[in-house]
């Protein structure tokens, strides 16, 4: 009778994860292998939260993290294809991995990732940002992208710089609240600064670029309360996508506008753009000087501020960033797994990793009840003032995730390369005395992108 007792109440208490029996033995621990593309001060606060795990809930209910690949997002890649393919030398999959739902997509048409659903109650999903959970839903439906490193886009400004050039010319930073406002306020900002040298013609210097493009289009044409895709496909040939190249076109091809293919802030740490949007995470790429070509170096500040809305629409960012798998396995293999999952983006653990990272919170109690006091403790000024603005889009945007479907990635880099190039094109043609037309040059872009 008390094996049958003992046994029942252990069954009891199996629904616990973090505490009492479980599928767990101390004497007989379940390792569980874990990948990630993490380095320099990533690397630091995911180390520091994996062995707390290990050695606290971890080693109460006989469960180990190791860490097996620390490495570059491509060379991550390089080695979960080899396992998608089966490649001759294919490592063994990895019991956790950081993927983007594009790559877990794949992975679980396979077959090969455990559907999270199952070890969170209804309750518990509830908990974490409803966006952030959706772009790990695919397939059957079923939850396979766990989120944890999370972010928005917003707009770096360096005060510095703008504060002179607005008080020469009036222009407030009410301009960066819409993308016509940064559009005009470029134009300005070209013909001011070429009038500084009025012995060299054409000098003028540029003002804002985007990391992405795409993710300009895409936030755009919700901002138009519609979307940049029809099923699979672009859907460019409408009012909604024409007011956004025609907003970005003149600034691009005349000078205002940085076409790139680097990251903004390579460009912010010469002077060579005012402001630009890009991922919250990379806030800590944004230096404190500018360096110009001359070796002159300047401290500057920088401001931080929502995404731009184009005027009269509605408030929509994009939600970015990667999560974390899980293989398919034997039931015990998969809670232990979903264990860690639970422990490590808990409310308290989110905020060290947020705070360490300039990531976003996952869950709502996170943003809601700890990241304002949280925010007066930051001492990096720059993830202190990205982090006040990412709550104030919290509260008044709503944050959309883009489509998962398998050609989404290859869409997504041609439209980014044939966007560029057209206006690098044009660009060069203005420049060498060329007559360009934006309306010709939107019909060429649509029909290249077919």
């Amino acid at each position: 009778m008390k094996k049958i007792i003992a046994t029942l109440l252990c069954a009891v208490l199996l629904g616990a994860t973090l505490s009492g029996c479980s599928l767990f033995e101390k004497k007989k621990p379940v390792t569980l292998t874990m990948w990630h593309n993490f380095g320099g001060d990533i690397q630091k606060g995911m180390d520091v939260l994996i062995d707390e795990f290990n050695g606290t809930v971890g080693q109460k209910q006989g469960i180990i993290i190791n860490v097996t690949a620390i490495t570059s997002s491509a060379e991550l890649q390089d080695g979960l294809n080899m396992i998608l393919n089966g490649d001759p030398g294919a490592p063994a999959m990895p019991d956790i991995f950081t993927s983007y739902p594009k790559t877990a997509i794949l992975f679980q048409q396979k077959g090969l990732l455990a559907n999270l659903d199952e070890y969170f109650t209804a309750k518990e999903r509830s908990e974490y940002i409803p966006a952030f959970m959706d772009e790990g839903r695919f397939g059957d439906g079923g939850l396979y992208v766990f989120p944890f490193a999370k972010s928005t886009e917003v707009t770096f400004i360096n005060s510095t710089l703008f504060e002179g050039f607005s008080a020469a010319t009036g222009v407030t930073e009410a301009c960066f609240a819409s993308f016509e406002g940064i559009a005009d306020a470029a134009q300005k900002y070209y013909e001011w600064t070429d009038a500084e040298t009025p012995d060299v013609a054409d000098d003028g210097k540029q003002f804002y670029t985007a990391d992405s493009w795409f993710n300009l289009a895409q936030a755009g044409m919700l901002q138009q309360g519609t979307s940049l895709f029809d099923g699979e496909a672009l859907s460019l040939d409408n009012a909604a996508y024409r007011r956004i190249w025609e907003t970005v076109y003149a600034p691009s091809v005349e000078g205002g506008f940085a076409v790139y293919d680097g990251f903004s802030s390579d460009l912010s740490k010469t002077g060579d753009i005012i402001c630009s949007t890009g991922s919250t995470a990379g806030i800590l790429f944004y230096s404190d000087k500018v360096t110009y070509p001359d070796n002159t170096v300047i401290p500057v500040e920088y401001s931080v501020l929502p995404y731009p809305v184009f005027e009269g629409g509605d408030k929509y960012a994009i939600q970015r960033g990667n999560g974390l798998c899980v293989a398919k396995a034997d039931k015990v293999r998969e809670e232990a797994a979903a264990t860690f999952l639970k422990w490590f983006t808990a409310a308290e653990q989110n905020m060290r990793f947020v705070g360490a990272t300039g990531y976003l919170p996952v869950t709502g109690e996170a943003f809601e009840t700890q990241l304002p006091e949280y925010i007066k403790t930051v001492e990096d000024s720059r993830i202190k003032m990205m982090l006040e603005t990412a709550t104030e889009m919290y509260d008044g945007y709503g944050f959309f995730v883009a489509p998962t479907f398998e050609a989404f990635d290859g869409i997504s880099k041609q439209y980014e390369s044939g966007y560029k190039a057209r206006l690098s094109s044009d660009r060069e043609g203005i420049a060498a005395g060329d007559a360009v037309s934006s309306d010709s040059a939107l019909t060429e872009f649509i029909a290249s992108q077919k």
